[in-house]
């Protein structure tokens, strides 16, 4: 049986104010695709209230670093609130998004992804030696390249969020 290690635990965000929820999962479904990943969409979920529209996505992407490792993240978006609005910007009108979103990142490593050598004990425990002492250090690449990808589309989803509240917002008060 694999083993899924979890790297990155419950890192948040949240953002109140302008947006669009196409761009922003355009944006996130583009990161993944140039970084090579594969993923899978778990949920979706849409419901129309009278606050606005609520709205649940949990994304689950994957990359294979080696024929051993497995590199996984979960992706958590709640949007709450969520209402259409019209905003001018220089002199035109824009249909936007208006809302709370709160973001949940998790980062895992699995190990031995197959399940080849955990089919019984003796290879359990040489697969335990084996992670624990021979290959510590691979363990440690491949868990700074974890953090480093869920930081990296952390921040990715953080600048595009905070630059629409600073294009718009900004130019909507003026």
């Amino acid at each position: 049986m694999s083993e899924r290690r979890i790297i990155v635990d419950h890192l948040k965000f949240s953002y109140e104010g302008l947006f669009n929820v196409d761009e922003m999962y355009t944006t996130i479904v583009q990161w993944f695709y140039e970084k090579g990943w594969d993923w899978y969409e778990k949920m979706n979920q849409e419901q129309v209230t009278e606050t606005g529209k609520h709205i649940k996505l949990v994304l689950e992407p994957w990359k294979n670093l080696s024929d051993y490792h497995r590199e996984e993240m979960r992706i958590r978006i709640i949007m709450t609130d969520v209402k259409e609005v019209d905003v001018e910007f220089e002199g035109k009108t824009m249909r936007m998004h208006q809302g709370l979103i709160k973001i949940v990142f998790d980062g895992y490593l699995k190990t031995d992804r197959h399940g080849w050598w955990s089919d019984n004990i003796f290879w359990w425990w040489v697969t335990y030696l084996f992670d624990r002492i021979l290959m510590r250090d691979h363990f440690k690449k491949a868990e700074s390249w974890v953090e480093s990808d869920v930081q990296d589309v952390f921040e990715k989803i953080k600048v595009y969020l905070n630059a629409y509240n600073y294009t718009y917002r900004n130019k909507q008060l003026e």
